[in-house]
């Protein structure tokens, strides 16, 4: 249940799952040809359409590209910083994304600092046993990739797919030294061409990666280099970079009608929502189809200029919070998952699951040892050689209970659920999930027991 609600800090509206993670662009081909003593440069199959022609959006900013084009652009990373703690010793960062106070609608994103990126901790190898085996079991449920031929209106995510896991391969390797190793192909520069599918996907000159070791697991993969490089080698790039990671991930193109598509993503751990649902729609459209309250009217316009302007320099974060209720004696995987990251038992078995149709039957008051709170931490960025926007979706769960015992914490999120609209209550399954009075009867008695000296801390 992710991407569903533009809420940073408490202040901002929930939007439909995923919403969020539309972010990310179209991959144009803007690579270099690569030529070594025995192999042969791969095809060109993209080719980037020059035009005088100036869009504008709805505001009047204009663009200097056609809709659903992009001139690519290189991009040098600024210095990313070594992290040598062992993950064993790295917590899970507690993200509190509520305050008490009057919900505004928000979009809630701020400057993001290259060296944050992507986040790893303690629970890295916990989060890939569950994610290896959403792929191994559910293939297409929750890893898809449209190419070119799917909608005449926008292009695929397949060179997206293999430019993000290059972008992923060189950024862990730099950030997590120790956690990553890199074999790189002995090629050498041989031409460049801006129509060219075959990218120069190193960064700062160097050869393109031939494959990274994650060396706690010991899994070792070798990274497609373009989208003929193999049978299926987007989709395979693409399960890789999931693979890397404990974020899901998330690919939107721009179409030639200015609307971003989502095109392609790895969707392991949404929790409620399935990617089979999602796919090829716009963004406005998996707002509009989810009833996220107040879209056209707050958000609609505000997040299609920023989708569009938004620059390869110039990535952002957000974080969001929702409520999860556990009924783990009724969880699919309970032996790999038992908290339920991936899918909430709550919304039923997870292959008849009808958005429209989620929490039809009010549920039991739940007890507060099954309430969690679900918060993602989600990143934008644009490619430079494709120009696509990059949703990372990384979730965490905290049992409330546990939560509680923070010093602030539940006179803090009493105080923001308090301040609920009542479509955003409705919509976050407040009435329907059955644990409205159960969490905040809970929260004003921690409250007043930190107030009269309680054992809160």
């Amino acid at each position: 249940m992710y991407l569903t609600y533009w809420e940073y800090l408490g202040a901002s509206l929930p939007t439909e799952p995923f919403t969020y993670a539309l972010a990310f662009g179209a991959c144009v081909a803007a690579g270099f040809l690569y030529l070594h003593s025995d192999s042969k440069p791969p095809p060109d199959l993209y080719s980037i359409q020059s035009s005088e022609l100036v869009n504008k959006d709805k505001s009047g900013y204009s663009l200097a590209r056609p809709f659903g084009e992009w001139n690519p652009q290189k991009f040098s990373y600024p210095k990313i910083t070594p992290q040598y703690t062992p993950l064993s010793e790295v917590k899970q960062i507690a993200y509190r994304p509520f305050r008490p106070g009057p919900h505004h609608v928000t979009m809630g994103i701020r400057s993001m600092d290259w060296d944050s990126w992507v986040e790893l901790d303690r629970e890295y190898e916990t989060y890939q046993r569950i994610r290896k085996h959403r792929i191994q079991t559910r293939g297409k449920r929750v890893l898809r990739v449209l190419n070119d031929s799917h909608n005449s209106h926008v292009r695929g995510g397949e060179l997206a797919a293999i430019e993000l896991v290059h972008e992923l391969a060189a950024y862990l390797a730099a950030r997590y030294p120790e956690i990553f190793n890199l074999e790189r192909h002995n090629f050498e520069v041989k031409s460049s061409s801006s129509d060219s599918l075959y990218c120069d996907w190193g960064w700062g000159g160097a050869s393109p990666i031939k494959s990274i070791k994650i060396l706690p697991t010991n899994d070792s993969y070798e990274l497609p280099l373009h989208v003929m490089d193999g049978e299926g080698a987007p989709e395979r790039a693409l399960e890789i970079a999931a693979m890397l990671v404990q974020d899901d991930l998330a690919i939107m193109m721009e179409g030639d009608d200015g609307k971003y598509y989502f095109q392609a993503g790895a969707i392991c751990v949404a929790g409620f929502w399935r990617i089979e649902d999602k796919i090829g729609m716009p963004l406005e459209d998996i707002h509009i189809s989810g009833d996220v309250p107040q879209y056209r009217e707050k958000l609609q316009a505000s997040m299609e200029r920023f989708f569009r302007r938004m620059a390869v320099d110039k990535p952002v974060v957000r974080n969001n919070y929702f409520i999860q209720v556990n009924r783990s004696d009724t969880a699919e995987t309970s032996s790999i998952d038992p908290e339920e990251l991936a899918w909430s038992s709550a919304n039923g078995p997870e292959v008849e699951f009808q958005l429209a149709h989620a929490f039809d039957k009010p549920l039991e008051k739940p007890k507060i040892e099954e309430l969690r709170l679900r918060t993602e931490r989600q990143s934008l960025r644009r490619l430079g050689r494709s120009g696509a926007i990059i949703f990372t979706i990384r979730t965490y769960l905290v049992p409330i209970a546990q939560l509680a015992e923070e010093k602030g914490i539940a006179g803090r999120m009493a105080g923001a659920i308090r301040e609920w609209p009542e479509d955003v209550k409705e919509y976050k399954g407040g009435y329907r999930g059955g644990w409205w009075d159960v969490l905040l009867d809970f929260l004003e008695m921690k409250e007043e027991e930190e107030g009269a000296g309680g054992h809160a801390v």
